[in-house]
């Protein structure tokens, strides 16, 4: 599940090519603080998937929602 979560984040993710130093820059505008920046593309998007994953990671730690992605829901339940 986390997998296809991540997968589908990152198909919604955004690039363009920076004007002033010719960078990429990336972001996932439905994850709020998610964005990479680097010299290529490819290492652009491998940035911006170390992002994310730490984003979900903190905001499980922190017990903060995360937003539903293409139907898909990462939820934490209590089990007792």
């Amino acid at each position: 599940m986390l997998t296809e979560y991540i997968q589908a984040a990152m198909r919604r993710a955004r690039y363009e090519i920076l004007s002033e130093d010719r960078t990429f820059y990336g972001e996932i505008p439905e994850c709020n603080g998610v964005f990479a920046n680097a010299e290529t593309l490819e290492a652009c998007r491998e940035q911006l998937e170390e992002v994310l994953e730490g984003w979900i990671f903190l905001r499980i730690h922190r017990d903060l929602s995360l937003p539903v992605i293409d139907g898909l829901e990462l939820a934490i339940k209590e089990v007792a």
